[in-house]
């Protein structure tokens, strides 16, 4: 990015479905996949004299969220009616929080190509979401439909500063916030079914003669479903901005800002209408709830029970158990029970490093393909410490200790019991190996010839030779020191 001729300057605004079974004013599901308009109420769908009631479960997930964030949780707050039309909004106004919302001032901290970046918070709060409209996509002139299931479905609006000067930060930050939020269990943060969506703002900086910057508008780009997405959809926007600019900066005042739709399919952004400022939403203090008023005990108890942060946990697993951070980065991307399952194994077995290799690879591809979690998985801490001390021991090689590893998972034995049924022995007599070694140098003159002529690379070729004809059970260090001695004697 530092090659580009102008400065990317992105904000994300990310909603995140709570993890409720009710709505956020009415005791309808939240389940998703319902049939169509199935999980609606007079509340929900806007009925003229239905009374909303505040979800307390929603809040308390929203404040939990809110402290995770490092938000200053304000001690008064109220809702506000945000008014629109829109067919999927039945009552023309969504609950939300305007002027006075429950949290603020928060930041979130991610791994950035020049290394760990704060990314400021200006607002979490509290909204409704509104239905979903189904438009036909083919041409054809259909109706379009409208889903009301969505409407009234609690959501937390993270609102970011516009921190974040890349589309490899937009995402880092994205996917900081979904293992957050998914730890927390405040979120599933599933996003392909809409438990978690991004808008992202985004505008350039481009350096002038005089030292100064000229700015474009910012746009809003919508329809960001996925991490993918959110990267592409930057990229293209900030170059589409800088090729307006060259054509017809002299303009750049008078363009306001703008609301742009992101396709997926085709790679482009498509700007759609001019963005809307809140004057446009005639907001006013919504009549029909009380405010919320959110004491000392009350923060003091929700943050009693975050328990230990992503961010927390990725420095200590670094600090006790010496790993490297891309290997701590991964363990903590698996969550709570996984880092659990590590540490118990390398508490038992010794060895860190190989546990945690073991863990995020072989385990973890096993626990994908059953669809399992590590809570279910057959080969817990014991067994996985105690399979890692035997193999060691042997010095199995790692397509041998593959094989005990799949004994294992498949027959449910210990290390040992699949060692003996594969008829694995270790050939670690000197005269036995030695007598290998000599037949492998009579049958690979050429590697000799190498050999002989510098190349030490072709000891290689012999050493495989040995490892072959003992089925990979001869002791690597005992090899390479015999084919060594024999090849100086040939």
């Amino acid at each position: 990015m530092a090659d580009l001729p102008y400065r990317t300057v992105i904000g994300l605004e990310v909603h995140v479905q709570l993890l409720t079974q009710t709505k956020l004013f009415c005791a309808c599901s939240t389940k998703f996949g319902l049939p169509p308009n199935s999980a609606t109420c007079p509340v929900c769908i806007g009925m003229p004299g239905v009374l909303p009631v505040m979800n307390r479960r929603a809040f308390d997930l929203a404040l939990k969220a809110a402290l995770a964030l490092n938000c200053q949780i304000a001690g008064f707050t109220k809702w506000d009616r945000k008014n629109y039309y829109y067919p999927d909004l039945p009552k023309n106004y969504q609950i939300s929080q305007y002027d006075l919302p429950f949290s603020h001032d928060g930041w979130l901290e991610i791994e950035s190509p020049h290394g760990d970046k704060k990314i400021g918070i200006i607002r979490a709060h509290l909204e409704e979401d509104a239905g979903k409209s189904m438009h036909d996509e083919s041409g054809g002139g259909h109706d379009s439909r409208v889903d009301l299931n969505r409407a009234g479905t609690p959501l937390l609006e993270i609102v970011s500063q516009p921190d974040m000067s890349s589309p490899e930060e937009a995402k880092a930050y994205l996917e900081e916030i979904r293992l957050l939020l998914r730890e927390l269990e405040v979120s599933d943060c599933e996003m392909q079914e809409g438990s978690l969506r991004c808008d992202a703002n985004v505008n350039i900086h481009i350096p002038q003669p005089d030292g100064t910057y000229a700015a474009t508008p910012i746009v809003e780009v919508k329809n960001l479903n996925s991490f993918r997405a959110v990267e592409r959809a930057m990229k293209y926007e900030a170059h589409r901005q800088y090729e307006q600019f060259l054509k017809d900066g002299k303009k750049l005042g008078e363009v306001s800002k703008a609301t742009a739709g992101w396709d997926d399919a085709k790679g482009v952004t498509k700007v759609q209408r001019r963005k809307e400022e809140a004057s446009d939403y005639r907001y006013f203090p919504e009549p029909d709830l009380v405010p919320i008023v959110v004491n000392a005990d009350w923060i003091e108890r929700t943050r009693a029970n975050l328990g230990e942060l992503p961010a927390a946990q990725r420095e200590r697993l670094q600090k006790d158990y010496s790993l490297s951070e891309y290997d701590a980065g991964v363990l903590t991307h698996q969550g709570r029970a996984f880092v659990r399952y590590f540490e118990e194994s390398a508490k038992l077995c010794g060895d860190a490093k190989a546990v945690c290799n073991w863990s995020t690879n072989e385990v973890l591809q096993t626990l994908n393909e059953r669809k399992l979690t590590v809570a279910d998985f057959s080969l817990q801490p014991a067994g996985l410490a105690d399979f890692i001390k035997e193999v060691t021991a042997m010095e199995l090689n790692k397509q041998r200790s593959r094989e005990v590893y799949a004994l294992i998972v498949s027959d449910g034995l210990s290390a040992k019991d699949a060692i003996a049924k594969l008829g694995f022995k270790v050939v670690g007599d000197a005269n036995q190996l030695r007598e290998i070694v000599l037949k492998a140098i009579a049958a690979n003159p050429k590697a000799v010839a190498d050999f002989k002529k510098g190349k030490t690379k072709a000891a290689d070729a012999i050493k495989g030779a040995v490892m072959r004809e003992t089925k990979g059970m001869a002791k690597t260090e005992v090899v390479q020191q015999l084919v060594m001695e024999e090849l100086q004697k040939a």
